[in-house]
């Protein structure tokens, strides 16, 4: 677990993408929080699931995803960011879970981070 945590970490750059998306006002951060960790566990089935990279976000809205629109525009950089694990690595974690719950604990520097690109 000790491997998934630290290989999560670099993935706050990740969340200032997504949470820099134009989010819909009803977007609370548990709801956008949730939407974040939807969108990675998609991007680890496919992985586990040994869809093609270049395929990844193709398959992935072929599904037809229940999150919004605007966090679709994540998965190419969690598709690069999960490809680059392991898959052994990948095989008992739920990143999705652990990318919810870094999004929460980390929401007001994520925050932070978006008004000061913004002011830039």
């Amino acid at each position: 677990m000790k491997r998934i945590s630290a290989a999560i970490a670099p993935v706050a750059a990740i969340l200032a993408v997504l949470s820099s998306a134009p989010a819909q006002a009803a977007d609370s951060k548990e709801d956008s929080c949730k939407y974040q960790g939807q969108v990675m566990a998609a991007v680890q089935a496919a992985r586990m699931d040994r869809v093609k990279q270049e395929k990844v976000e193709e398959v992935i809205l072929a599904s037809d995803p229940a999150w919004p629109e605007q966090y679709s525009k994540a998965i190419p950089q969690l598709t690069e960011h999960v490809y680059g694990m392991k898959r052994r690595d990948l095989r008992n974690a739920d990143l999705g879970a652990i990318f919810e719950q870094q999004c929460l604990e980390n929401w007001d520097q994520i925050q932070a981070m978006k008004k000061q690109l913004k002011s830039n």
